[in-house]
């Protein structure tokens, strides 16, 4: 199965992957899973490690050539490759552990390919890095960012790199915000799926260069093949200049999220 993937496209590579993470992910849902203690009161479990295996499996065998870096096993590869995929196997480890389904695996090539995978609805969320589409069922759809639940997730995990600058919380509490839209935490990059896909408004988060991040990249090319609008809490274009995300649907969004978050409370 793995194997006849050797002659596949980027694309299908980032699909098969993220969805042979996806199955381990599933399979294992609701076992007493081992906790592996990774600092700051993170920590990865035994499905995040075997879901990261299997990806890396299909990845080795279609890209052997391709570097490697993964959330639980780190960089993998020759140091100088231009290639390099970006593995996050279980977005949303704490609530998987805790009996929650709404987690994603991660699967992005730098620049290029990427992959979403919702391991319970069976949504696959992907981009050839030009056009983006969901696959559900065996049936491609194009992925069609919209505002109009007016559902913006924020994500309000530490740390804070940009605060008392820019606190999540504070914009959840801002008088338009309330107005304007509704607010969903749902702590795991599936949310930027779903701005492409027109079930959320917009996602923001505090961080540092979130580019090339295992947890961002996927959801992040998707995105952009989507035609949502993509930048920084700062509104600069994301990379080594840019801080944390906002990711909206539409201008207009973007635009009135920027005005709340430049204004403050």
């Amino acid at each position: 199965m793995i194997n006849s993937y050797a002659n596949a496209d980027d694309a299908d590579v980032a699909i098969a992957a993220a969805c042979a993470g996806a199955d381990v992910v599933r399979t294992m849902y609701g076992q007493r899973l081992t906790r592996i203690d990774k600092g700051a009161g993170d920590f990865a479990t035994a499905a995040d490690v075997q879901a990261e295996e299997t990806i890396l499996g299909v990845i080795r065998a279609a890209r052997p050539e391709d570097a490697v870096l993964g959330e639980e096993g780190g960089r993998q590869g020759a140091t100088d490759a231009v290639r390099r995929w970006l593995v996050d196997p279980l977005c949303g480890t704490l609530n998987y552990a805790v009996g929650n389904m709404l987690v994603a695996v991660n699967v992005a090539l730098r620049n290029g390919a990427a992959a979403v995978a919702d391991p319970f609805s069976g949504e696959v969320f992907f981009t050839d890095g030009r056009t983006a589409s969901v696959r559900q069922e065996g049936v491609d759809a194009p992925l069609l960012p919209s505002p109009a639940t007016r559902l913006v997730d924020v994500n309000l995990d530490p740390p804070f790199p940009s605060a008392p600058g820019f606190r999540g919380v504070d914009l959840l509490a801002h008088p338009d915000f309330v107005e304007r839209f509704r607010p969903r935490v749902v702590s795991t990059t599936l949310a930027l799926a779903w701005v492409a896909a027109g079930k959320r408004a917009a996602y923001v988060t505090d961080g540092g260069d979130l580019s090339e991040s295992v947890h961002f990249a996927a959801g992040i090319a998707v995105c952009r093949a989507a035609g949502c609008v993509v930048t920084g809490i700062d509104g600069a274009p994301i990379g080594r200049a840019g801080r944390g995300l906002v990711v909206a649907a539409d201008a207009e969004t973007h635009a009135l999220l920027m005005a709340m978050i430049r204004g403050g409370g």
